[in-house]
Parts: C-alpha cells; sequence; structure tokens
C-alpha cells in the first residue's frame, strides 16, 4: 500500500470475490498465528474445495504464499490489498450504523457490497463526511444528531 493515509483504490484486475478472500485473510492474520484453509472456508461459509480452488488462483496472482496442506500466508501486495478492503468495509459500516442508523447486520452486509465498487475519491470524500457529520457545528450541534432527530420526525409524520 503507498503511503496515502486514505489507501488505495484495489485494483480492479480482482473480482470482489477475490478481494473478499484477500480481506478474510488478512482478518484472520490479525486474528490467528496460522490461517488453515478450513479457517477460511468457515469464515466465509464456503466449501473448502472452492477456497482451494481460490488460493490456486492468489497465489498464481502473488497475491498469496500457499501450498497444497500448507498455511496460508498473504504477501505484501495481498495484504496490502486486504488491508485496504477491510479499511473500507469499516468506513461504509460505521457510515451506516453511526449516521443512518442501519441496523447492525444489514449494514454489515450492505457494506461488504458496497465496498468493491467506491472509487479512491468518492471512500476519501465519504471519510472526510463522517468526520463532518459528527463535529459539532459552530453552534455545539451535531449535525449526525440533527439528521438522526430530522429523520425520526419525518417517519412520524408519514405514520400520522
Amino acid at each position: 500500500m503507498g503511503s496515502s493515509s486514505k489507501g488505495e483504490q484495489p485494483q480492479k484486475n480482482l473480482t470482489s470475490t477475490m478481494e473478499d478472500y484477500l480481506e478474510t485473510i488478512f482478518d484472520l492474520d490479525i486474528d490467528k498465528k496460522a490461517i488453515r484453509v478450513k479457517d477460511i472456508a468457515k469464515r466465509l461459509n464456503v466449501k473448502m474445495p472452492t477456497v482451494t480452488s481460490m488460493l490456486r488462483v492468489l497465489s498464481e496472482r502473488g497475491f498469496i504464499n500457499y501450498e497444497k496442506y500448507e498455511f496460508v500466508e498473504l504477501t505484501d501486495h495481498g495484504a496490502s490489498i486486504g488491508k485496504e478492503m477491510r479499511r473500507r468495509h469499516e468506513v461504509l459500516l460505521k457510515f451506516l450504523t453511526e449516521v443512518l442508523k442501519i441496523e447492525y447486520g444489514t449494514a454489515n452486509e450492505e457494506a461488504c457490497k458496497m465496498e468493491h465498487t467506491f472509487s479512491n475519491e468518492t471512500m476519501e470524500s465519504l471519510t472526510d463526511f463522517i468526520e463532518f457529520l459528527q463535529s459539532p457545528s459552530k453552534s455545539g450541534e451535531n449535525v449526525a444528531r440533527r439528521f438522526e432527530n430530522f429523520r425520526r420526525s419525518v417517519r412520524a409524520k408519514k405514520t400520522d
């Protein structure tokens, strides 16, 4: 990953499934000392032969080091993509849950879909927008709180 603190846009020659695998392996690497095929299969809720097939592809492309019956290890390039996908997911999840007040399960699923499609520019703008919303205005009022109150009043009017 470059020196940009906002992250880099994932490579577009990767499918969203490949990005999900790299993100999952990145997450598992934080949690575990050694990552196995069954760990990935369990986390992604897929069968082990499916994982093995994808790991071969990711290995051929230089994103992971993997030999059959061995542990999985991200290369530096694979780790940077996994880390960026995790960052994108967290930014989108924060926006959906903290700003729009979407229920966590739904927000998590939708963040997973959206993280693959947003450009760098959009992710940077969204990150800045979240910070702006959560900062107090000159009057000391939190804009995100104002928005939440606005939504409640609109919903109340719709039910009347």
